[in-house]
């Protein structure tokens, strides 16, 4: 799959400066390695929902290992389950998440050999 950058002018209807955020909800043990900072990447399978999410569904061809074209984030929510809208508690923030496709280490969920959506971040 190619992904496409999409213009964003970073505005609401009122005109007001939006942050464009990406939330992912995570199991327990994902969430508590990345909290410790143990791990430093998320994956997601390349399937159709993902493929929507992180990429320009007007411009959905094939694309190679490491090409860039992902839709651009400015900040990523990692979310323990789907908590209440109150809870931080379940909540981590990271800043500038990077999107491309790779493999994964086994150590951190990612089957050998396979390719994803990979996730990254700064802490």
């Amino acid at each position: 799959m190619r992904c496409r950058n999409t213009a964003n002018n970073g505005k609401n209807r009122r005109g007001d400066v939006t942050l464009k955020t990406l939330t992912l909800s995570l199991k327990k043990k994902w969430f508590d390695m990345i909290k410790s900072g143990e791990k430093k990447e998320e994956y997601r399978e390349i399937k159709p929902y993902y493929n929507a999410r992180f990429c320009d569904p007007l411009n959905s061809r094939i694309f190679h290992s490491g090409e860039t074209g992902a839709k651009t984030f400015d900040r990523l929510v990692f979310t323990l389950g789907y908590p209440k809208a109150g809870d931080t508690e379940r909540r981590l923030t990271f800043k500038n998440p990077k999107i491309h496709i790779g493999t994964g280490k086994p150590e951190w969920g990612a089957e050998p050999n396979k390719l994803y959506f990979v996730i990254t971040w700064e802490a």
